[in-house]
Order: C-alpha cells, then sequence, then structure tokens
C-alpha cells in the first residue's frame, strides 16, 4: 500500500462530522483500507478495529461474500425506484428481517441512517394514532442521555446535551425520562445492574402530568450506546412496556446499535424478552459496507394504516434510496454470514470473557467507570479540570499515532465494542493497549 502524502491544503475542504476539525487537519487519523479486525493506515500500518467501525462492522471487514453480493448487485440492477416499484430481493429482506425480529414485527419500511430511521418511526406512531381517530396523540417521551440520531426528531428525543444545544427549539411537545445510569450505585459492574427499575415509574408521573391521551409513543435505546454503554437496570425494560401497553402508548427501540448481535441475539428485544411496538435498525444489518437502516412495525401498526381505497398511498413517507438495491444484496449477505458463523452466538459465549478483560483495567489512573454488556463497553475517565474533552482526545491521538488501535471516544468515555469475530486473545491485545495509553494521559 503506497504512503499517501497529504497537504494540508488537501485536508481542508471536508468539513468532518462529529470532529475537531482544525486538530484533526494538524494531525490526521485516516485509513486507507480494511480487514477482518484490522484497519490499514496510508503507510501501511495495521490498526486494530476495536469499536467496529462505529458499532457498523460487526463481522469484521471486507468479507468476501458481502463484497461478492454487492459486485454482483452493482452489475445487475444498479437503481430500482422504491415508490409504485420494487424489486426482488427488497421483498426477501423483508422477510429474512421479519422472522429475526420476535413477536409480530412482521413489516419493514427501510432508509438509509439510523437517523433516518428515528424520524421514520416518530412519524409511523403519529400516523398510526390520527388513523385510529386518536390524533391528540403528539407527544415523545425519550430519556436523559439516549441518542436518537441527528435528525430534528432525533435530537428532540434525544438527551445528550452537546446534540441539542445549538438547534433550538426542535420539535414541541418532547419530555424525557432520567437516566438509567447512578455511578454511585452501579460503578464497575457487569451487565445489566440490580439498581434502578423504579426509574421507570417516572414514566407513570409523566403520563399524570400530560394524560396518556397526549402522549404518542416512548423511544429508549435498550442499552445506551453513544452516551458510554449504559445497560438498562434489571427489570426496568419490562415496566416500561407494562406501562405503555397499559395507557396505549406506542413503545420503540431504538436499536441501531444493539441489533446483529452486538449483544449476543439478533436484537437486544430478545435478550431483555420483550416485543416492542417498532424496532429501529441500521449499522450491522448491512456489516457497515452500505447505507441502510428501517423500522420494524408490529402487524396491527401496519394494519391500521391499511385502510380506505386500495389505489390510495397509505402512508406519505419515504426515501430515494429505500431499499436500495446494494443495500438489500450487502444485508442478505450479511445476514447469512452471522447464520453461517454462529456469530451472536459466539459473542453471546464471549460476553464474561470480555467483560473481564475490560473490567480488568479498574485501578489504572484516572478511571472512574466500566461499564461492559454484551460486546461493549464504556470507560470513564475522569476529565482534566477545566477542560472536559481533552483528555478522551489526547487517548484516541495515542491511540491511533503511537499504538496501532482505532476506539471511538465521546467526550473523556472510551467506547470499546470489537467486531463479533473477536476473541480472548483479541480482547487481550485491545486491553493492554488502552491501559498503556491511559497511563500516558494520566
Amino acid at each position: 500500500m503506497a504512503p499517501l502524502d497529504m497537504k494540508p491544503n488537501e485536508l481542508e475542504s471536508y468539513w468532518l462530522p462529529f470532529t475537531p476539525n482544525r486538530s484533526f487537519k494538524k494531525k490526521p487519523r485516516l485509513f486507507a483500507g480494511a480487514k477482518d479486525l484490522y484497519f490499514y493506515t496510508p503507510d501501511g500500518r495495521k490498526v486494530i478495529d476495536a469499536s467496529s467501525g462505529l458499532f457498523c462492522v460487526n463481522a469484521g471487514h471486507t468479507r468476501e461474500p458481502i463484497v461478492k453480493a454487492i459486485q454482483e448487485a452493482a452489475a445487475r440492477l444498479d437503481f430500482a425506484p422504491p415508490f409504485q416499484y420494487g424489486h426482488p430481493q427488497v421483498f426477501e429482506l423483508s422477510s429474512r428481517l421479519a422472522l429475526m425480529a420476535p413477536g409480530d414485527l412482521d413489516y419493514t419500511l427501510f432508509a438509509n441512517s439510523g437517523s433516518e430511521a428515528v424520524d421514520t418511526a416518530l412519524k409511523v406512531a403519529l400516523a398510526y394514532h390520527r388513523s385510529r381517530g386518536e390524533g391528540s396523540r403528539t407527544r415523545f417521551i425519550g430519556r436523559e442521555r439516549g441518542y436518537h440520531g441527528v435528525g430534528f426528531g432525533g435530537i428532540s428525543v434525544g438527551g445528550m446535551v452537546a446534540n441539542r444545544k445549538m438547534f433550538g427549539n426542535m420539535l414541541a411537545g418532547v419530555d424525557h425520562l432520567p437516566t438509567t445510569y447512578d455511578r454511585a450505585r452501579q460503578a464497575f459492574s457487569a451487565g445489566e445492574p440490580e439498581w434502578g427499575a423504579d426509574l421507570a415509574d417516572e414514566l407513570v408521573r409523566m403520563i399524570g402530568l400530560h394524560d396518556a391521551s397526549t402522549i404518542a409513543a416512548v423511544i429508549v435505546e435498550p442499552v445506551a450506546g453513544s452516551t458510554g454503554c449504559i445497560a438498562p437496570p434489571k427489570g426496568y425494560l419490562e415496566k416500561l412496556r407494562r406501562i405503555t401497553e397499559q395507557h396505549g402508548i406506542l413503545l420503540i427501540f431504538d436499536e441501531v446499535i444493539t441489533g446483529f448481535g452486538r449483544l449476543g441475539y439478533p436484537f437486544a428485544s430478545e435478550r431483555y424478552g420483550i416485543v416492542p411496538d417498532m424496532i429501529t435498525f441500521a449499522k450491522g444489518v448491512t456489516n457497515g459496507s452500505v447505507p441502510m437502516s428501517g423500522v420494524m412495525v408490529r402487524k396491527p401498526i401496519y394494519e391500521t394504516h391499511m385502510q380506505g381505497p386500495e389505489h390510495v398511498i397509505e402512508l406519505f413517507h419515504g426515501y430515494t434510496y429505500s431499499g436500495h438495491p446494494l443495500a438489500v444484496a450487502a444485508g442478505l449477505a450479511t445476514l447469512e454470514l452471522y447464520k453461517d458463523e454462529g456469530l451472536f452466538e459466539k459473542a453471546l459465549a464471549n460476553e464474561k470473557a470480555f467483560a473481564e478483560a475490560m473490567l480488568s483495567l479498574k485501578g489504572l489512573p484516572n478511571v472512574a467507570d466500566i461499564r461492559p454488556v454484551g460486546l461493549m463497553a464504556g470507560i470513564d475517565l475522569d476529565p482534566l479540570p477545566g477542560k472536559p474533552g481533552l483528555r478522551g482526545y489526547n487517548a484516541i491521538e495515542r491511540m491511533f499515532h503511537e499504538h496501532d488501535l482505532y476506539v471511538r471516544v465521546t467526550s473523556d468515555t472510551i467506547i470499546v465494542a470489537p467486531p463479533l469475530i473477536a476473541g480472548q486473545s483479541d480482547f487481550g491485545q485491545i486491553r493492554d493497549r488502552i491501559a498503556t495509553v491511559i497511563k500516558a494521559v494520566a
């Protein structure tokens, strides 16, 4: 792989997302290739991918069956209009997903990103209640520290302050449940904490304040991912399901991160024994190879929309690239690869070893908490006084440039989420390199 000499002016025109652009362009972190557990830099260095890209490359990079499926699809059908027309494989993928999902989550609306999936789910919820003659149900309830993408709907129901503060009032009529994280009660625990189920009762208070007749849906991540991997307290999600059912409120699980094996199951809904009314998905559905997302809805929601004359469009919503042929081909190949290699089962079997590897970092300088669940973990570092986020940024700089390791960092929290093909020796390598860096930025 030939070295790539990037001059500053050659980097300038790209405005990188969720990135401090000025710092990055002084000392860029670039990838030019990838295979299995590794990225490759333009100068040929081999970098461990310890965060599956952005929680999406669950089966490892550039897997041959997925690459071949995309290539064949591009040569066969480059685009098919999704409005009023279809192509055979998109129906096949929908059927495969319906078989994977719990309960009667049998219908899929496709989109292109997790953000689009969330906004789609919110619109479906509003349309569903209006179709049933309950058009007063327009309020949404999210959760503090929740992440639901960057569309106006997603940042409205989301609860990460930095993602919200610059963008005005957003959607009206949105309230937020409290976060389920309390360091004093939960620090350094693996999996679902024992404390916190009663936090779901806050939804009862909100219903008393707003009245159920005004609330369309509650949306939560089963495990809050981008904020630093916060697992649900035992019994918490079950309580939310009971309360929403009692009051005719839809429950939406945002499984953009937790779907497709990250917690050892096709969906986190199965791990927790719950059938939500909708599931949003993205990322792992195509192994990150082609943008794709979607919303799975329960049969009664679909059927409620299937009213009126048959020649009339039931839901005025969709995207130019909904169910794009290349994305669908990638999705089908990815699901087959997960099945053939037993990757969900492998993730479940490796959960304990992964948790032990991550928790062994306890006691290193400035490590305030470690939260492993499934094959994901958040590692909180104490911030530098008066400079939040700087210790975390220094950590990723050192990891990439000095220790050939890629992880995702949000502020001063390191997020580790290796591909599902990783094993115990890989967990050890990741842990050792993180430990070296944590000491270096102390």
